[in-house]
C-alpha cells in the first residue's frame, strides 16, 4: 500500500499511536535497566519487544509512514529524515517548511561520529540591531506581534540548503526521491487533523484582512472564507509544484534567482517578503537575492557534559539548547533525584523545586551569553565547565527558592580562558518569553544504528502568515528571535556582550535542542521537542525521567512536565502532578501556573548492545510511530 493510498484508507488517529502495517510494532522500554527488561516484552508490561530494523517517531503518523517506507526499501536514517522533513512541511505547514530551517543531528554508527547541520535562518546583509525599533518611540520596540508578522521577521530559509547537504554527503537516495512522498501528499491530498484544524484560527490567518499578501494562505486554509475542519481533505497543488521544481532542479532554485525563469522560486521569496503590516511601513524584509545565494548550511560539533553515568550531547549555538540543558542537568546533578526515601521520587515538591532553581540560574546566564558564537565570542566551555558549575549549585537550596536578586548571570569567561584582567559586572538581563511554540521534531534510528534527531520550523505558528504565491510555502519569524532592541555594552560596570543582538548574516538565538544520551561511546537515546524556549525544559524533563526515575521511553515522555524559561518568571506545569506537591511549590515561594501543554517529545531508545530500537511519540500531539523488524529477527530469539 503506497503512502497515498494508506491516506486516504485511514483517517488519522487522534493519540499516540503505532502504525501496524506487516512487520511494524511499537516498542519501549527504560533506559536505566534496558539491558535487562526486554524478555517481559520491553519493560513493565508496556508495548512489545523491541526492534532492530529501524524506527521512525514523529509528530504524525503519515510522516513516520514516508520515514519508515524509505527504511523498509533500504535508505538509511539519513534518507529517511528528508522525507520525514519534506512530508511535515505538507502535513504541518503551521508548523515547518521549506520557508524555515532546523537543526538535524546525526550519529553514524560505523564512524562513531557524531555532529549538526544547522540550517538555522540567517539575518540578511541590510539587517542592523536596531532594526525592530518603533520610528515612532526610540527606545521602544514595534510589538511582537506586528513585527513577528512583518516581512523583516523572514530570515534567510535554511531547510532545503540543510536537508540537501545532508544527503549528499551522508544519504543514499537522491533528493528528488526524498522529496516524492511529500510530492504525493501535496497533490492528492490528506484529511485535516485536529490539530491542524485548531490552528486555523491563528491571528497568522486572519490579520490584515484584504491585504493580497496576507490573503494567499487564508484562501487555501480557509476555502470560500470558511477554515477547514477535522477530516476535510486539504491538496496543496501549489506546495507539490514548489517540492517537483527542487525534484527536478535541485537545491539552487531555492537559492538562485532566476535559475528557473518559469518557477522562480527564490526571486517570489524575496517579493514576498518585501510585505508588511499596514501599522508598520517601515517592516518590509531585507532580504535579497544575494542573501540567498550567499546562504549556506553549517557542519557543526554539538555541546557534551557529563550527568551521572551518561553524557548528554545536544545543539551547540546558535542554539541555547544545548548549553542549558547540560548547565542544568549539572546544577542539580548534586541532589538524589530518584531517590523516594530521600524525599525526590518523581514528581515531589523536592525534586520540582530543585530543577526549577536549576532552570532559573541556567536561564539567566543564557540571556547573557548565549548565541551565534560565528560573531560573538563567547564562553561556551565555561558555561558548563565543573568549576564554573561549583560556583552555582550552593546558591539552589532544597528547602527555600532564591530571591530574584540571586537568581542572575554570573560570569563563566574565567572558566573558559585565562582569568580576565580587573572586574567586569554584568548588566542584569530579563528577556520576554517570545520564541515561537509551533516547531515540529522528530527522530529516527535504522537498521544499522544510524540515528537522526531533528527540530524544524519556521518559528510562530504559520510563521509571519506570508505565504509564497503560487508556490504555497510559508515564510517564517525567525528574526524575531533576536533581541528586540540591541544590548550590548562594553562599561566593565554593566558589560553584555550582545550575543544575540541582530546582525547582516547572523542566525538567531534558538532553543531547539535534538539530543542524544551517550552511555560510553554507545548512543542509547535520541529526542528532542518543539515549544519554544521550552524545549530546553521539555528535554531535561525526558533525559532526568529516563537517567534518574529509570521510566521506560513512552512512561518518560507521557511523564507530566514542569518548566520555567527565564530567572524571575513563573513555573509553568502540567495536569498529573500529585496536588500536595504542587501545593508545596507554592509553599517554597514558587508562583505556579495553572496547568498547560509543555512540548511534544518524540524519542527513541536503543539497549546498550544495540541489538534491539524502542519509540515513543507523544500524545500530546497527534504522534506517529513506525518500528520496522529485520528480515532475519524470524529466527532471533535474543
Amino acid at each position: 500500500m503506497s503512502v497515498h493510498e494508506y491516506l486516504i484508507a485511514m483517517r488519522a488517529p487522534r493519540l499516540a499511536t503505532a502504525l501496524v502495517l506487516g512487520a511494524l510494532t511499537l516498542a519501549c522500554a527504560p533506559l536505566a535497566t534496558i539491558g535487562n527488561a526486554q524478555a517481559d516484552g520491553g519493560g513493565r508490561g508496556l508495548g512489545v519487544p523491541g526492534v532492530r530494523g529501524g524506527v521512525v517517531t514523529t509528530s504524525e503518523p503519515l510522516a513516520a509512514q514516508a520515514g519508515a517506507e524509505i527504511l523498509r526499501q533500504g535508505g538509511n536514517a539519513i534518507d529517511a529524515a528528508a522525507a520525514v522533513a519534506f512530508a511535515l512541511n505538507v502535513i504541518e505547514p503551521q508548523s515547518s517548511g521549506i520557508g524555515g530551517g532546523g537543526f538535524m543531528m546525526i550519529h553514524l554508527a560505523k564512524s562513531k561520529k557524531t555532529f549538526v547541520v544547522d540550517s538555522r535562518e540567517s539575518a540578511p546583509a541590510a539587517a542592523d540591531p536596531r532594526m525592530f525599533e518603533d520610528p515612532a518611540n526610540p527606545g521602544s520596540a514595534i510589538s511582537f506581534s506586528v513585527r513577528s508578522t512583518s516581512g523583516y521577521g523572514v530570515g534567510v530559509p535554511g531547510t532545503v540548503k540543510g536537508v540537501a547537504t545532508a544527503l549528499d554527503r551522508w544519504g543514499t537516495i537522491s533528493l528528488a526521491d526524498a522529496l516524492a512522498p511529500a510530492i504525493g501528499i501535496a497533490e492528492k491530498g490528506f484529511l485535516v487533523t485536529s490539530r491542524l484544524e485548531g490552528s486555523l484560527t491563528s491571528s497568522r490567518l486572519t490579520n490584515e484582512a484584504g491585504v493580497a499578501a496576507y490573503e494567499v494562505a487564508r484562501n487555501i486554509f480557509h476555502p470560500g472564507g470558511t477554515p477547514l475542519t477535522e477530516n476535510d481533505l486539504l491538496v496543496q497543488p501549489e506546495l507539490a509544484r514548489s517540492l517537483r521544481t527542487i525534484a527536478e532542479k535541485g537545491p539552487e532554485v531555492v537559492y538562485t534567482c532566476g535559475f528557473d525563469p518559469a518557477n522562480d522560486i527564490a526571486q517570489a521569496i524575496v517579493d514576498t517578503q518585501l510585505n508588511t503590516r499596514t501599522a508598520n511601513p517601515s517592516g518590509v524584509g531585507r532580504m535579497t537575492c544575494e542573501d540567498l545565494a550567499n546562504y549556506e548550511a553549517a557542519i557543526r560539533q554539538p555541546v557534551e557534559g557529563r550527568y551521572r553515568d551518561y553524557t548528554i550531547v545536544s545543539m551547540p549555538p546558535p542554539s541555547s539548547g544545548g548549553l542549558t540543558i547540560i548547565q542544568i542537568a549539572k546544577l542539580i546533578e548534586q541532589f538524589p533525584i530518584g531517590d523516594e526515601g530521600e524525599g525526590f521520587g518523581f514528581g515531589s515538591t523536592k525534586t520540582l523545586h530543585v530543577m526549577i532553581e536549576g532552570m532559573r540560574l541556567a536561564f539567566a546566564d543564557r540571556a547573557v551569553w548565549m548565541g551565534d558564537t560565528d560573531f560573538v565570542d563567547l564562553p561556551v566551555k565555561g558555561l558548563i565547565d565543573d568549576r564554573y558549575i561549583a560556583t552555582r549549585q550552593p546558591l539552589i537550596d532544597p528547602a527555600s527558592r532564591m530571591g530574584n536578586d540571586v537568581a542572575v548571570a554570573s560570569d563563566p569567561r574565567p572558566f573558559d580562558m585565562a582569568a580576565l584582567p580587573g572586574k567586569t559586572k554584568l548588566a542584569r538581563v530579563t528577556l520576554p518569553d517570545e520564541e515561537g511554540l509551533n516547531t515540529t521534531h522528530f527522530t529516527i534510528v535504522d537498521r544499522d544504528g544510524n540515528i537522526v534527531t531533528y527540530t524544524n520550523t519556521i518559528e510562530s505558528a504559520w510563521g509571519t502568515g506570508l505565504m509564497v504565491a503560487g508556490f504555497g510555502f510559508l515564510l517564517n519569524n525567525e528574526l524575531t528571535d533576536f533581541n528586540s532592541l540591541p544590548t550590548a555594552n562594553p562599561d566593565p560596570d554593566n558589560f553584555n556582550p550582545g550575543a544575540n543582538d541582530v546582525a547582516p548574516g547572523k542566525r538567531p538565538r534558538s532553543s531547539m535542542a535534538p539530543t542524544m544520551i551517550f552511555k560510553g561511546k554507545k548512543p542509547v537515546a535520541a529526542f528532542g521537542s518543539p515549544g519554544g524556549s521550552t524545549i530546553i525544559d521539555s528535554v531535561l524533563n525526558v533525559a532526568i525521567n529516563l537517567i534518574d526515575h529509570e521510566m521506560t521511553v513512552q512512561e518518560a515522555v507521557d511523564a507530566p512536565r514542569v518548566a520555567q524559561t527565564s530567572a524571575t518568571g513563573t513555573p509553568r506545569r502540567e495536569t498529573g502532578f500529585d496536588l500536595d506537591a504542587i501545593q508545596g511549590l507554592r509553599d517554597l515561594g514558587h508562583n505556579v501556573r495553572a496547568p498547560s501543554v509543555i512540548g511534544s517529545v518524540q524519542a527513541i531508545v536503543i539497549d546498550p548492545d544495540g541489538k534491539r530500537q524502542y519509540g515513543a511519540a507523544d500524545k500530546r500531539r497527534t504522534g506517529g510511530i513506525v518500528s520496522l523488524k529485520r528480515e532475519d529477527d524470524e529466527d532471533d530469539d535474543d
